[in-house]
């Protein structure tokens, strides 16, 4: 693969949240490469929930006039500016769900990066100096070098893309929470988020629990390696599992979720953790319900690249196996209507066909 030619791209664009499902070939201009910033160009990329609430519109008004969705992008560095250290022409990388921030404020200093209130995000974002920025639907993107991260040679570019978004979001709370031999961990939902948050809970030696409505996904979820699997949509499920957890991943976008009887699951002084992030958001949560065991609710945003470089090594050494379907890019549309119906089983990865 090549550097962009008279810093042009070509990208599958959405261009109407209206027809959010009518991609077009598109040539843009890429931001500049500044001296801290690599061009990669696109092998492949990840298909993920954040790209279908964004050129829709669930999540709000869009910040450029057109969208290049995509964030979990594998390929090979083809230019790097004139301060980057750690990539050479020609290496394989993955750049996740951010592409840049301020890299001088106390978040950015302290492995909290993903955290930086100037974030730039994988597509819908803007620079600082106003330049937009496009994702991974295309030949090339650019990125800070603290976002771009080195694949270990013993995963494949299919199975690493989507590990840098939907891998690394399950990943960073389980960390931060401390699991590892003998924790236990409860998930909810096994879409893509959760069929990570399963696969990286019992690689870090975790005994994991899967609650999902109904039963259907209960052959999958133990294949993954879960020991329990509990359909919530059964009164009482939550009755012989008082204080059981260590921390609740929550990978749902649902609004719909019983939240109060999952909170009695947790020992005492614990989190439930929302990755999962319904359009409509969670209503009539009350402080009662978190009383009886001291739990905490919260939330978590991406990983920082510390914890995308463990998760990129526990993947290697333990050989974690995303669960994955891989189509041409030209069929994004497809990609993205499967994540609206439910039937991605569990993340899809779009090849190049561009160039």
């Amino acid at each position: 693969m090549s550097a962009p030619v008279n810093n042009q791209a070509t990208g599958y664009a959405v261009k109407d949240p209206k027809k959010y499902l009518d991609f077009e070939v598109t040539k843009y201009e890429l931001e500049p490469l500044e001296d801290d910033r690599v061009t990669v160009a696109v092998e492949c990329c990840g298909v993920c929930g954040s790209d279908h609430h964004t050129i829709s519109g669930g999540w709000g008004p869009w910040e450029t006039k057109f969208v290049v969705t995509g964030h979990e992008v594998v390929g090979k560095v083809v230019e790097v500016g004139k301060n980057v250290k750690q990539f050479k022409v020609g290496q394989r990388v993955g750049v996740g769900a951010q592409v840049g921030s301020c890299g001088k404020c106390k978040w950015c200093t302290h492995d909290n990066e993903n955290y930086c209130p100037e974030p730039v995000h994988g597509y819908n974002t803007k620079w600082p100096d106003g330049h937009d920025h496009q994702g991974g639907y295309s030949t090339h993107i650019r990125a800070q070098e603290l976002f771009v991260f080195p694949i270990p040679e013993g995963i494949p570019s299919v199975e690493a893309a989507s590990m840098l978004c939907g891998g690394l979001t399950s990943f960073s709370p389980l960390v931060r929470h401390g699991v590892g031999p003998g924790s236990k961990v409860g998930v909810v939902g096994l879409g893509g988020l959760g069929h990570y948050a399963v696969l990286f809970a019992v690689a870090l030696g975790a005994e994991v629990t899967v609650f999902s409505r109904t039963d259907a996904k209960k052959e999958d979820a133990l294949k993954m390696g879960a020991k329990r699997f509990v359909a919530t949509g059964e009164p009482g499920f939550e009755k012989d599992l008082q204080r059981e957890f260590d921390v609740i991943v929550c990978t749902a976008s649902s609004s719909k979720l019983p939240i109060d009887a999952l909170l009695t699951t947790l020992d005492v002084n614990k989190s439930f953790v929302f990755v999962g992030m319904p359009e409509e958001g969670i209503k009539n949560i009350t402080s009662q319900a978190m009383a009886g065991n001291g739990c905490s609710l919260g939330s978590s945003h991406i990983g920082c690249r510390t914890e995308a470089l463990q998760m990129l090594d526990l993947a290697a050494k333990k050989q974690v196996k995303p669960w994955i379907n891989v189509i041409p890019m030209k069929q994004a549309a497809d990609a993205i209507k499967a994540v609206e119906d439910g039937t991605v089983r569990y993340r899809t990865i779009l090849t190049q066909d561009l160039v």
